[in-house]
């Protein structure tokens, strides 16, 4: 089991290059990294976590810009986010930005993606709630055109164009993998239909090998060899004796949480979290 960490790119915490370096001289494995493009001042959606909405979800640089940072200062440390708001994102642009990323990088790049909560947040970018999750499949799978096909097309409800030359294209082959956020049932059939692995969130109550036995049950269910699937799960608690027990049941990657804090107070929690990923 690999172990990595998810972090705000904040504009007052640690700048992205050192952090990275940081990880990498500490043996962990990833750096994935959370984006919101801005956060609407009318706060009509609540904050799913409780209370106020915590600061450095204001504050967060552009995922892609950030990760190139990361990967120009690393070697082997793979750069993902987690997640990337696709409602959010024009998918030719974001398709770019992906493949850019990943050729740049020596192919170390994971695109973990979601719809996203913040309904204020999408409507700004032309997006609706109702429909996020339709839209994201589209624009998911025609980003995974352009990837994969010289002369790429793509004809549905949301996204539409004729063949186009889209370059460059991933290192990775066929694309880098797309890991698919989010905990319920609906959220597994779309990471067998069009996804390479589940992304959830290790929350109250959450045990990794039931989890794990639901994502082979789908893929089953639905026709898929469940060898093709990996699970990363996110905010896995920091502790060596709950951590076993993701060990034990198979789950591929873990990703432990960077707070939100100074520079310094960051590299000291990299110090103290640096055993787990031996």
């Amino acid at each position: 089991m690999r172990t990595g960490v998810f972090y705000f790119p904040t504009d007052y915490g640690i700048e992205t290059g050192e952090l990275a370096r940081a990880l990498e001289e500490r043996g962990f494995d990833s750096l994935f990294l959370c984006e919101h493009t801005h956060i609407p001042v009318s706060r009509r959606s609540p904050f799913p976590g409780g209370g106020e909405l915590p600061r450095r979800y204001k504050h967060t640089h552009d995922p892609f810009v950030a990760l190139s940072f990361a990967a120009a200062t690393t070697k082997t440390l793979l750069l993902g986010t987690g997640v990337c708001l696709i409602p959010q994102r024009d998918p030719i642009i974001t398709a770019k930005s992906v493949a850019s990323l990943d050729r740049l990088s020596g192919g170390r790049f994971v695109f973990g993606v979601g719809g996203g909560w913040n309904v204020e947040e999408m409507e700004n970018h032309g997006a609706r709630y109702p429909t996020r999750f339709k839209l994201m499949e589209e624009r998911i799978r025609a980003m995974q055109a352009l990837w994969t096909e010289e002369e790429a097309s793509f004809h549905g409800e949301f996204v539409d164009f004729d063949p186009v030359w889209c370059y460059p294209k991933p290192v990775q082959r066929p694309h880098p993998p797309v890991l698919l956020g989010g905990e319920t049932d609906y959220t597994l059939k779309r990471v067998v239909s069009f996804c390479q692995g589940w992304f959830p969130r290790a929350g109250a109550g959450f045990d990794p090998a039931e989890a794990r036995a639901r994502l082979h049950a789908m893929a089953e269910r639905m026709g898929r060899d469940p060898a093709t699937l990996s699970m990363t799960v996110f905010r896995a608690p920091p502790e060596a004796r709950a951590l076993e027990a993701y060990h034990a049941a198979g789950i591929e990657r873990v990703l432990l949480e960077v707070p939100d804090l100074d520079r310094d107070g960051i590299l000291r929690r990299l110090d103290e979290l640096a055993p787990l990923a031996a």
